[in-house]
């Protein structure tokens, strides 16, 4: 029987919400960033970001983040 090698889970997380200014990264109200979710490969993690953009495109104060957790939790890449 031939072993199946399982594909290694790179952790990102989608987040998003209005910001206060279109030229600098901050939130205009952290209690209403919305967490989209949490996916296993970045290409999960970008339609999820994708979709979630396009579906807000009608506020240009909107935006929605891709964040590499897994660098985060091991930054090493160690495991």
């Amino acid at each position: 029987m031939a072993e199946v090698k399982e594909t290694p889970q790179l952790l990102h997380l989608v987040i998003g919400g209005e910001l206060r200014h279109l030229h600098e990264p901050v939130f205009r109200d952290l209690s209403q960033v919305e967490f989209v979710g949490a996916y296993g490969s970045y290409d999960e993690a970008k339609k999820a970001w994708k979709a979630r953009a396009q579906a807000t495109v009608d506020n240009a104060h909107m935006r929605y983040f891709i964040l590499h957790a897994h660098k985060l939790i091991d930054p090493r890449g160690e495991g």
